[in-house]
């Protein structure tokens, strides 16, 4: 009788071997030698009366399908929705996943030479990776194909944005590019071009040609993978 009672006490941390508890397996083996939820269960910090920091770690990936890409999804209020997650902790975990992702993707200061759909879809994977609404972008390139600048155009719901050329093409002028890429995220993960965006893509690749600006692309950006008008030969 006295087992089973103890068998419904849950573990605290203070009472893991000193070898097996995170903070401490970290400092000796390194950060590699941690589980995600080990790692998560640090960044946390404590967990409740009832349940130990990595049993709540392990419940919250597990909720996100054991992805940190999902993870990295969630929002503050999504995270404080976990028993024992305030915003304190709720923040140190949205941070965490951004730092991550910019690490991943951070440039290396120098020129970008932009010459094919892969480099253009790289260039925006940190911007547009992990979005959960709609926005549209726009590469803007000089003579030789190098990027000046990308720039958000504008944001909107889960399944549209609206883009006005006028706004568009008036950064052109403003930083002298000679082409464009235009780009946006699918939420949905679809990378099938809609009706509008083949649309929008011929509307402003006409108005390009007025200014003598030439728009080399359009990628439809996911997370996981794009469609390049270009390759595709719809320019």
């Amino acid at each position: 009788m006295v087992q089973e009672i103890y068998a419904t006490v849950p573990l605290r941390i203070q009472d893991w071997a000193p070898e097996d508890r995170p903070r401490e397996k970290l400092l000796r083996q390194g950060a590699s030698s941690l589980t995600d939820a080990e790692l998560l269960a640090v960044l946390i910090g404590s967990g409740t009366r009832d349940t130990s920091v990595v049993v709540l770690a392990q419940h919250i990936l597990k909720a996100n399908g054991h992805s940190l890409q999902e993870l990295a999804k969630r929002s503050v209020q999504e995270l404080q929705r976990f028993k024992g997650i305030g915003e304190a902790k709720a923040v140190a975990i949205v941070c965490a996943m951004e730092l991550t992702r910019r690490r991943a993707y951070e440039p290396d200061h120098k020129k970008e030479l932009v010459n094919s759909s892969l480099k253009a879809y790289r260039l925006l994977q940190p911007d547009l990776t992990d979005k959960s609404i709609e926005e549209f972008w726009v590469l803007l390139l000089n003579r030789a194909n190098y990027l000046i600048k990308k720039i958000k155009i504008s944001s909107g719901g889960t399944s549209r944005t609206i883009v006005d050329a006028k706004f568009l093409f008036r950064l052109v002028l403003d930083h002298q590019a000679v082409s464009i890429i235009l780009a946006h995220n699918h939420p949905s993960g679809n990378t099938t071009p809609s009706t509008t965006d083949i649309e929008l893509t011929k509307s402003i690749t006409k108005a390009g040609k007025l200014l003598d600006v030439s728009v080399l692309d359009h990628i439809i950006f996911t997370d996981r993978k794009y469609f390049s008008f270009s390759d595709e030969g719809l320019l």
